[in-house]
């Protein structure tokens, strides 16, 4: 039920992909009112920008000092709910362990060169309101506004969901995930922590584990429709590629757009009217369909839209 949004400015400026992704969850509002989240690819930081969840059981003024503290921070400040900063370079695991470590109710939500993810308990016009979305400016993004079906609502359990421990790499999900205990079981006797009950979640650090092993994100992707079981489409993005997945039994719906300079990728058509001009052409995503799409920067030359890893239907 929940909602999901997608969206690649082609032309690789840095143009308004935050009002456009809160145009695109609004629309969607009526799929998942109880929390709503964006991650958004902009400008590259001097470093690390890292959004930080602070804890509720204690002063936020000295947790707040106490994370500045770490290391040689070069901007800090509170916007919401969430905690800015950027830092110089480092392993964004050992930051995250490091950050975490100040308390259990401390959480790491995103950190990269040019993610930044906000998330809240409400619906998607909270996003505007809390930390002003469509102020911000990129060249990608990811949405999801979320209808709790299993697990409780907070903004830990919010999309979209960092990958932690991966720089840059976020995912934003709808369907389910029913391997998702056999998996968590075998992560978690390698020592992976994970910070909700929500099965979502388990995407992210499966695409994270694909990554180092060597794989590109669409590799990675094209893998996860071996191992992860259920009815799903979902949606992964890194600073360089933006793509999308959908299960093998095509239970779950997920549409792109595409017109001149944007692609967006939605489950309901409407958020795509959101998002692009008149004219644009629309598919729906087959069963077992993965497609991605390296991220055109100003100084790399334009694709020709995404490209499919694999688009295969099972045969009825």
């Amino acid at each position: 039920m929940c909602g999901i949004v997608g969206f690649l400015d082609t032309s690789g400026a840095l143009g308004s992909v935050g009002a456009t992704l809160l145009g695109m969850l609004e629309t969607l509002a009526g799929r998942g009112p109880d929390s709503a989240g964006v991650a958004l690819w902009g400008p590259a930081a001097p470093g690390l920008v890292v959004r930080i969840k602070l804890g509720e059981g204690r002063d936020l003024d000295v947790q707040r000092r106490e994370v500045v503290r770490l290391a040689r921070v070069e901007a800090a400040t509170l916007e919401g709910s969430l905690l800015r900063l950027v830092v110089p370079k480092a392993e964004a695991g050992e930051l995250a362990v490091a950050v975490e470590a100040i308390g259990s109710d401390v959480e790491v939500v995103s950190i990269g060169e040019r993610l930044e993810i906000v998330k809240q308990v409400g619906s998607p016009r909270n996003l505007q309101l809390e930390f002003g979305v469509s102020r911000r400016r990129g060249t990608h993004g990811l949405g999801h506004t979320r209808l709790s079906t299993e697990s409780r609502v907070d903004l830990s359990h919010s999309q979209p969901f960092w990958a932690h421990g991966t720089a840059d790499l976020a995912v934003v999900h709808n369907g389910h995930i029913t391997n998702y205990h056999r998996l968590r079981r075998i992560y978690e006797q390698e020592g992976v922590r994970f910070y909700t009950e929500n099965d979502s979640e388990i995407i992210g650090i499966y695409l994270a584990r694909k990554l180092r092993e060597g794989l590109s994100l669409g590799g990675a992707m094209e893998a996860s429709l071996r191992d992860l079981d259920g009815s799903f489409s979902y949606l992964a993005a890194t600073k360089d590629a933006f793509g999308f997945a959908k299960d093998p039994f095509c239970l779950k719906p997920l549409l792109v757009g595409e017109s001149e300079g944007a692609i967006a990728v939605a489950n309901e058509e409407i958020a795509l009217q959101a998002a692009l001009p008149a004219g644009y052409r629309a598919r729906e995503a087959g069963a077992r369909a993965v497609a991605v799409r390296e991220v055109p920067y100003p100084a790399r030359p334009k694709g020709a839209g995404l490209r499919r890893v694999r688009a295969r239907r099972r045969a009825a």
